[in-house]
């Protein structure tokens, strides 16, 4: 068989075709699995809101690694039972942004929010990074870090 240019130019339409292909479909599903850890980190907000004790433990992965502001690191057990502790007046999220590597997603925002404790008020305004890992479909918080703003 003779290889012409029509022949070259049709194994580069196809090779073309395929690449294209190939690039849509991660991009896609990278854009949905951005949505479900936007849904994770909306719903961990209502949880913390709504001291809700199941939802904390089913948003959260068992080696989750939650670190203050302050420097106090906490692990899954300690922060599900501080949480239960606290009473969120509001917790807000603003300039979220997310990225999905693999198995893995970071999320980054400013949380600002108000606690009341012991009848007293605290205003908070922290930046955050956490890092989601996905475990048998769902996102789950693996790790969080936040930083005085």
């Amino acid at each position: 068989m003779t290889i012409n240019r029509r022949h070259m130019a049709l194994a580069s339409a196809g090779a073309l075709s395929i690449a294209i292909i190939g690039a849509v479909a991660p991009a896609a599903a990278d854009a949905a699995d951005e949505a479900a850890v936007k849904q994770a980190v909306e719903a961990l907000r209502k949880a913390m809101l709504g001291n809700d004790r199941p939802q904390l433990e089913a948003l959260t992965t068992e080696h989750l690694s939650y670190g203050h502001s302050s420097g106090r690191v906490e692990s899954k057990p300690v922060f599900v039972e501080n949480a239960m502790k606290g009473r969120w007046k509001f917790i807000t999220v603003s300039d979220e942004t997310t990225a999905v590597v693999g198995s893995n997603a970071i999320s980054r925002f400013v949380f600002t929010g108000q606690t009341e404790s012991d009848g007293k008020v605290n205003d908070v305004k922290i930046g955050i990074l956490m890092v989601w890992l996905k475990q048998d479909g769902n996102w789950k918080l693996l790790a969080r870090q936040a930083v005085k703003v």
